[in-house]
């Protein structure tokens, strides 16, 4: 049952896409704060000769390396097998540059030049870089990834610093003129939430924005940070809505943390509820327009008082996972200001994430469309 509606849904979803009045390059976003240089690494299983090797698979298998070695040492070989951008911000942009959508990107991109790594993105975009990249070491298996940052830079990104790089003027303008506005890699970020709260207090009152536009956000794994600074970001972030839709994005380990400091009521551990209690729940603490959830296998959000859900194109074989969020963050605020359905919204991050995993780069529209198209011949199925 769930499957025919899945694939009925995908099939609307299709055809809102190929009916849409406006297109991607009608629309202005910013997005930010982040930035790295991204290094892809396999780990050593078997070593078969020096230009053969088998690959560690899974994250429970390098863990179960790890305690075996307890008390006594490891010897664990790394294979870098990409560099490419990096940082919820840059990837979640790149995403949208290629649907078409009109970028002003700020965020750690290499200063006073950009570096290499984000070339492309910056010679595409309205760029304004603040400091130079962090570093991330993206330990990639077929279950997920372990992410080893080094962001010792992003101390750098702070009020003053953007507005000495940027000016109060050319954010009040890029405010004005936004139709979304993301700010992204809370966790990572230790001013962020002082960031929020300058562009509430000192750039938004100034901002004359169309209507009332999108803002997004993604904490980004918050575990780390303590609760008291979780439970600030989250009241400031709240604020937006006074001149914002105010989306907020999670995977389920991040929707559990956020239930745990929000303290909702559950019917069991965070990590144990249904998806759509553990969104429901996150959403009525927040009171924001929208909560979306996704973990690997599904997706569900909630808009008002009305919770959608569907099932993600599985795979088995995901050649490259690491950034596969901020794609489905990407398709999702694409349906969104385009005027889809929230379900249809649901059916676009999940296609550009799964099209993502599958090809090691974002799609444009018309390829996320063929992808959909795919999925609906294979729905349910390992494709």
């Amino acid at each position: 049952m769930a499957l025919g509606k899945d694939k009925k849904l995908i099939q609307q979803t299709l055809e809102s896409l190929k009916g849409i009045d406006k297109q991607p390059g009608d629309f202005e976003f910013f997005v930010g704060l982040d930035g790295f240089v991204d290094e892809i690494i396999h780990v050593v299983d078997k070593r078969l000769d020096f230009e053969k090797y088998t690959r560690v698979e899974t994250l429970a298998e390098l863990g179960d390396r790890i305690s075996r070695a307890a008390g006594l040492s490891a010897n664990i070989e790394l294979i870098p097998k990409q560099i490419k951008l990096g940082g919820n911000g840059p990837i979640m942009a790149n995403a949208l540059r290629n649907f078409g959508v009109n970028i002003t990107y700020s965020g750690c991109i290499g200063y006073p030049d950009i570096n290499p790594v984000f070339k492309e993105l910056a010679d595409a975009c309205e760029t304004y870089s603040i400091c130079e990249p962090g570093h991330t070491d993206a330990l990639e298996f077929t279950d997920g990834k372990l992410m080893m940052g080094k962001i010792e830079i992003l101390k750098e990104v702070n009020w003053d610093n953007i507005v000495e790089r940027i000016t109060e003027e050319k954010l009040v303008e890029i405010f004005s003129r936004a139709d979304l506005v993301s700010m992204l890699n809370w966790t990572m970020i230790p001013y962020m939430t002082d960031i929020w709260q300058k562009i509430q207090d000192v750039i938004l009152p100034k901002a004359a924005p169309q209507g009332r536009p999108f803002a997004f956000f993604d904490l980004c794994d918050p575990e780390k940070r303590n609760t008291e600074d979780i439970a600030e970001a989250m009241e400031v972030l709240a604020k937006f809505e006074e001149h914002y839709k105010v989306i907020l994005g999670l995977n389920r380990r991040e929707a559990s943390a956020i239930a745990t400091v929000l303290g909702v009521e559950l019917s069991d551990k965070p990590e144990a509820v249904s998806l759509e209690e553990i969104t429901r729940k996150v959403a009525e603490g927040m009171g924001i327009y929208s909560v979306v959830v996704h973990p690997v296998e599904e997706a569900g959000v909630v808009v008002g008082d009305d919770y959608y859900q569907v099932g993600g194109p599985y795979t088995s074989d995901p050649k490259l996972t690491t950034g596969a969020g901020d794609n489905f963050n990407a398709g999702f605020c694409l349906g969104q200001v385009l005027g889809l359905a929230p379900e249809e919204c649901l059916v676009t991050g999940t296609g550009t994430s799964g099209f993502y995993v599958r090809n090691m780069r974002s799609p444009n529209l018309d390829e996320l469309m063929d992808f959909l198209a795919l999925w609906v011949d294979n729905v349910g199925e390992d494709f």
